[in-house]
């Protein structure tokens, strides 16, 4: 049986923090937690980035965890004065940001006397939420309705996401395949994959140019949940690409 894109969760990421937008910091997060969610059948839909300004953060949490099934924020929940992510959660959900005693506790007992009114913040959340623990930090994240709020740092937010995903509601496996080809130019084959987009209508096909030694290429990728589906239309676009008078070679380009 074909499962529509209509049947599986959909989700949002919120990227949170001035370091980003700056390009002090390269955000690294949103690959990690596209597969993961890919892997549980989750369509991820929207990526967005915004400043370390309440306004915008508390405006984008509700704009987006209205519009798709669940939303992931990374980012803005350290123990700094422009860690602000937790307070504006509170504030979208309308709730106050108060300690989470068993958080304290535990965080207490670990920092001993390192723990201090600055890493306290990190055991202070909405009210309502809950602890999102992981075996990378003492200090966890949080789920607060459909909010998952994780750490912007890459082996803390993957931890998390780590103990999220038993939570997480399920939909039908999202697959890919892909065919490449060498010297073949997005321009000679634009017809051709919109015909085959055409005729499998339930999939997702892209076209990604890439460069190799110096020669220009193109990876054909087919997205989906119709196994079937992905494969027939592989075999069509690896038929593209040699009609380009190229031979094609199946899966992504190396590097």
């Amino acid at each position: 049986m074909t499962v529509s894109k209509a049947s599986n969760p959909t989700a949002a990421i919120l990227i949170i923090g001035n370091e980003i937008l700056s390009g002090r910091t390269q955000d690294v997060n949103v690959q990690f937690i596209a597969r993961s969610l890919a892997g549980l059948g989750i369509r991820l839909q929207e990526v967005r980035v915004v400043p370390d300004v309440p306004d915008r953060i508390i405006g984008a949490v509700n704009e987006l965890r209205a519009a798709y099934d669940m939303l992931f924020t990374t980012g803005g929940i350290g123990p700094t004065h422009d860690d602000i992510t937790s307070e504006c959660i509170a504030a979208a959900f309308g709730v106050p940001w108060e300690l989470d005693e068993e958080t304290d506790r535990e965080m207490k007992a670990v920092m001993g006397e390192r723990y201090n009114e600055a890493r306290q913040r990190m055991a202070t959340m909405p009210r309502g939420a809950v602890p999102i623990k992981n075996e990378a930090s003492i200090a966890p994240g949080f789920t607060m309705g459909n909010v998952h709020v994780m750490a912007g740092v890459p082996r803390i937010m993957q931890a998390m996401m780590k103990t999220l995903e038993a939570s997480l509601p399920r939909g039908e496996r999202i697959q890919m395949r892909a065919v490449h080809g060498m010297g073949v130019l997005e321009g000679g084959i634009a017809a051709g994959l919109s015909v085959i987009q055409d005729k499998f209508p339930q999939l997702d096909l892209g076209s990604y140019p890439f460069k190799r030694d110096g020669a220009w290429g193109v990876a054909l990728v087919a997205k989906g949940t119709d196994l079937p589906a992905i494969d027939a239309a592989i075999v069509e676009a690896t038929d593209l690409i040699r009609a380009q008078g190229v031979e094609p070679v199946q899966g992504e380009p190396a590097g």
